[in-house]
């Protein structure tokens, strides 16, 4: 059976759990080869690798932090061999350690701005002379609505989310004529591990009255994959917490 993306090759970072997880095994049930990418927690990526073993397309687990160049430049080396040259690419990896105004250090900026921002760079970076060569590419970068109302966070988190809208305006302003797309998806309150920890945040709160699922993000992250006429765009999911 012909899938939209049979014969591409899609590296998801962050992929081990929630919305990376999902927009992962979105890609392989649309016939892309995945390669899934951790930092620490192996035991769920072979599981996400599993689940997409049974869709019938290529996975494996890569580990890596994706904020240290060396780690980045293993990574694609080895998805090179192992399954081929990446032409879609989800930075997705991130963190968000609440921190008050008062509580925030220089050392959770800079972990924050390196996790959630230069390795969607440093990443973007190894893999565009692949997407250049095959005159086909698709970038999506996974923001937050905190980048457009602040968010419950901190100020490092919506810096950090605001400057991946910032990353993909450019890359999509460039790189258009190459047949490369770049986007944003930035979503509203989800329910992931991260939510759960945010007790500030409430149903209530968002318009629609719920949180969001990791799969209604995933779908979108699909949607921008197969379409090659959006480019430089900002996709909110987030049930009315913030009009665009």
């Amino acid at each position: 059976m012909h899938k939209e993306l049979n014969g591409r090759i899609a590296l998801v970072t962050g992929a081990s759990r929630g919305i990376g997880r999902a927009i992962a095994v979105a890609l392989g049930r649309l016939g892309a080869d995945v390669a899934v990418n951790y930092r620490e927690n192996e035991s769920d990526a072979r599981r996400v690798c599993d689940q997409l073993r049974d869709e019938g397309v290529r996975a494996f687990p890569v580990q890596g932090d994706v904020a240290q160049s060396a780690d980045v430049d293993r990574m694609i080396t080895r998805i090179r061999r192992e399954l081929g040259p990446v032409t879609i690419l989800v930075n997705n990896a991130g963190i968000g350690k609440v921190r008050t105004i008062e509580e925030m250090s220089r050392q959770d900026w800079d972990e924050t701005l390196a996790i959630n921002l230069t390795a969607s760079f440093l990443v973007t970076q190894a893999v565009l002379p692949d997407m250049r060569a095959a005159g086909w590419g698709r970038i999506i970068g996974l923001s937050s609505a905190a980048a457009q109302v602040g968010g419950v966070v901190g100020p490092h988190y919506a810096a950090s989310k605001a400057g991946i809208i910032g990353l993909m305006h450019y890359y999509a302003a460039h790189l258009a004529g190459e047949g490369i797309t770049a986007n944003t998806i930035a979503p509203g309150p989800v329910t992931t591990d991260m939510s759960a920890a945010l007790p500030q945040l409430r149903p209530d709160l968002i318009p629609v009255g719920r949180f969001g699922t990791v799969e209604e993000v995933a779908e979108v992250a699909a949607m921008l994959v197969c379409n090659g006429f959006i480019t430089g765009q900002t996709i909110n999911v987030n049930g009315g917490r913030y009009l665009g």
